[in-house]
């Protein structure tokens, strides 16, 4: 047992990298398993095909990242402060991938989204569903901020769908570029956006 499933995360791994580096469509199963080290038998032993391959990816992937999401965004600081702590975490981790393999790899959702949108509908479904469930995230602090008097916008679910936009796009840009230098805007983008005054650096509710 343990063997198969160091198999399956192996490859769960490589999958993640390869992707994150190149894209889906270039890859092949042979080379996911050499780069797993795995038998090709193994691959399809988990996994029907390269298109259930990418969504095992993607759930992981979210599941990592809603982790990270929820203990900044559900806290118990100010709610724009959370907001700005969700900003500097994600340039964090933009830094981090680049010093590890020289270029900005953006965000997987946002390539994918990009590259397979038009191309495979079950793809394209659950990356609606991570997307929605963020802009969730986001709502629920933004209502909280105008609960406070901190922001002036009242559809807060349109507000949040904004602030997820700007986010993806400026690390976009961020890949584009090859310079996290693009997510220095975001903090004062979503202020602009929400039409709210900045929280006192390090504030939380008391």
């Amino acid at each position: 047992m343990g063997r198969t499933s160091d198999a399956k995360g192996k490859i769960l791994d490589a999958a993640r990298s390869l992707i994150e580096l190149r894209g889906y469509s270039a890859l092949g199963v042979a080379e996911i398993c050499k780069t797993a080290a795995v038998p090709k038998g193994s691959f399809y032993y988990f996994f029907e095909s390269k298109e259930a391959l990418a969504l095992a990816v993607l759930d992981e992937q979210w599941a990592a990242q809603r982790r990270d999401w929820e203990r900044v965004l559900r806290s118990d600081r100010e709610p724009l402060e959370r907001l700005r702590r969700l900003f500097e975490e994600t340039e964090a981790a933009q830094r981090a991938g680049q010093a590890s393999c020289g270029t900005v790899s953006g965000c997987m959702f946002g390539n994918l989204t990009l590259e397979l949108s038009n191309q495979t509908e079950a793809i394209r479904s659950r990356l609606q569903e991570i997307f929605d469930a963020q802009v969730d995230m986001v709502e629920e602090v933004i209502s909280a901020a105008l609960e406070r008097g901190d922001v002036t916008v009242t559809d807060t679910r349109e507000a949040a769908r904004s602030v997820v936009a700007q986010l993806e796009g400026q690390v976009l840009f961020a890949k584009l570029y090859n310079n996290t230098a693009q997510l220095d805007a975001l903090w004062r983008n979503c202020l602009a956006l929400l039409g709210a005054r900045a929280p006192e650096p390090g504030a939380a509710v008391v």
